[in-house]
């Protein structure tokens, strides 16, 4: 699959703690958080990667490019 086939994330879904729970992709497929870590993983999602925070815990985050209008903590809500 090449890049322009995969799906971006375009909309995220919190809870009531401001945690993302859920992601709304290009493609219009909506995935839960440890769906789309799997995804990533596997890279089939654009401009997202999977790291290890502090506590060893794995995260999902917007690759690093310098615009934070694309931080998925940014991204419009659904």
């Amino acid at each position: 699959m090449t890049d322009e086939q995969k799906p971006h994330v375009v909309a995220v879904r919190k809870n009531g703690d401001g945690d993302i729970i859920k992601l709304k992709l290009s493609d219009g497929n909506e995935v839960d958080y440890l769906v789309a870590q799997r995804l990533a993983e596997q890279g089939m999602i654009e401009n997202v990667q999977v790291f290890k925070g502090r506590g060893g815990d794995i995260h999902l985050r917007s690759i690093p490019d310098g615009d934070p209008s694309n931080n998925l903590d940014n991204m419009p809500l659904f």
